[in-house]
């Protein structure tokens, strides 16, 4: 049972950190990591509970059950969001607390994870399955979904299965290796799920970058755990078998982390050794921001996608305007206007390269659009489309975040920022972006055409 528990505990704890490394500034994806690393560490925690036979590790492990289901249900709610909207989350945020409230209720009710089944439980079931069953509905109803109805389907039955399946490992109700092994099924399809979904709204290839991760992460986990099931099983039942139970499933957990997060914990690293060298480190973490998005570049034509698609990955690399880690991996780079821009430089055929083109490009489709008066900046309708975009992405105009302020900005700047904060609802900002990115995407979509026939 421990090794089982341990392959679940390692397949989980990878994908949440996976999920997490692809872009911790996406609610999704922290989300859903969140749900799938509390789910490693009820495997954890219950393994260790049943060496030990430890009281208060079977009250703590009620509660931790409650978070997986709550971190789930957060993430439907998040996929329930209408695409390229900006509004308010006040509803989302009040829905989630509301099945926060109802999931730590059953679960002071329940007392702990010990059978037999107690109104705790029962209502704990309650709470994930009509959270569930209600995230659900209102994606299919209201038509607010990033992909077809079926495959939203598919994603909450798999946050159903779980949600409840957390809860029936340790009561017992069913045999614990029937009940692990499907989870662990469970789990692999819910983490490829949501990855598949980020690849697809980013334009990203996908089988690869996993494939590489996952390999790493094997190479790495096996060696640490071999080593510990081997004490297990020479050790008898006591202390020193929970000690190695505990060393197990810590061991594993610091191993995966290393593998997953190893760019992160390099620039950590950076920061430290080359402290004094601020263009040494920059220069490095350029280097490792690119070479780990090229095997998230896609092959694919850009002729076979439709026109939505396509302002989508416009909109996408609009957004990473200043992150050339970002564009490499953009499927715009295979545009024909790239191939021809490289040309007349005589620069050769590279992934930077085709970024630093995508971004010179995307520089000029926004110049295009600001209004022929001569002048700077103005605050008409026909300058909307050119002010969202030029000042918060080419200039870095950032006028809604915390404590921003306008220092460092030239005197141009300064009045755009200062009319984005006084005049300007974030909400209308979002709306000019979108639409601004509509007109781009049609201009380059034309060029393609234009360049395909």
């Amino acid at each position: 049972m421990a090794a089982l528990s341990a392959v679940v505990f390692t397949l989980s704890w990878w994908l949440g950190l996976y999920l997490l490394a692809r872009d911790p500034r996406k609610p999704v994806l922290v989300l859903a990591a969140i749900g799938l690393t509390s789910f490693a560490a009820v495997v954890a925690l219950d393994a260790v509970r049943l060496v030990s036979g430890s009281e208060v590790l079977s009250r703590i492990e009620i509660y931790l059950v409650a978070l997986p289901g709550i971190a789930w249900f957060a993430v439907m709610v998040e996929l329930a969001r209408p695409a390229d909207t900006f509004r308010s989350r006040a509803g989302e945020i009040a829905a989630i607390f509301a099945v926060a409230v109802g999931a730590f209720a059953g679960a002071g009710l329940a007392g702990s994870v010990d059978g037999p089944l107690r109104t705790g439980h029962w209502l704990m079931f309650a709470v994930i399955s009509l959270s569930s069953l209600g995230a659900m509905i209102k994606a299919v109803v209201g038509g607010a979904k990033p992909g077809s109805v079926v495959g939203f389907i598919i994603v909450v039955t798999l946050f159903f299965a779980l949600g409840n399946a957390i809860l029936v490992i340790p009561l017992g109700l069913v045999p614990s290796w029937l009940a692990l092994a499907s989870t662990g099924f469970d789990v692999a399809l819910l983490g490829v799920a949501v990855a598949i979904w980020d690849a697809f709204d980013e334009g990203q290839a996908l089988r690869a970058d996993m494939r590489r991760s996952i390999i790493g992460t094997l190479v790495i986990a096996v060696p640490f755990a071999a080593q510990a099931l081997i004490g297990m099983t020479v050790l008898d039942a006591g202390t020193g078998r929970t000690v190695m139970t505990i060393l197990l499933f810590t061991s594993l957990a610091v191993a995966v982390a290393v593998e997953v997060l190893a760019d992160p914990l390099a620039g950590l690293l950076d920061r430290l050794a080359f402290s004094r060298s601020p263009g040494l480190r920059a220069d490095r973490e350029a280097l490792r921001q690119t070479e780990a998005a090229l095997p998230l570049r896609s092959d694919h034509p850009l002729g076979g996608i439709d026109d939505e698609a396509f302002a989508r990955l416009t909109r996408r690399a609009l957004g990473h305007y200043g992150d050339l880690s970002k564009l490499v991996a953009s499927p715009l780079t295979a545009l024909p206007a790239i191939d021809t821009r490289l040309a007349q430089r005589g620069a050769p055929d590279q992934p930077l390269e085709r970024a630093n083109e995508l971004k010179a490009l995307l520089a000029d489709r926004i110049a295009a659009l600001k209004p022929r008066d001569g002048g700077d900046f103005g605050t008409t309708e026909q300058w909307r489309h050119y002010n969202s975009l030029y000042f918060p992405y080419v200039v870095g105009v950032r006028a809604y975040a915390q404590n921003a302020t306008a220092a460092g900005l030239d005197p141009i700047a300064r009045q755009a920022w200062q009319w984005f904060v006084t005049e300007v609802p974030q909400r209308s900002l979002h709306n000019w972006q979108n639409a601004a990115a509509r007109v781009i995407a049609a201009d380059l979509r034309g060029s393609l055409v234009t360049a395909n026939d």
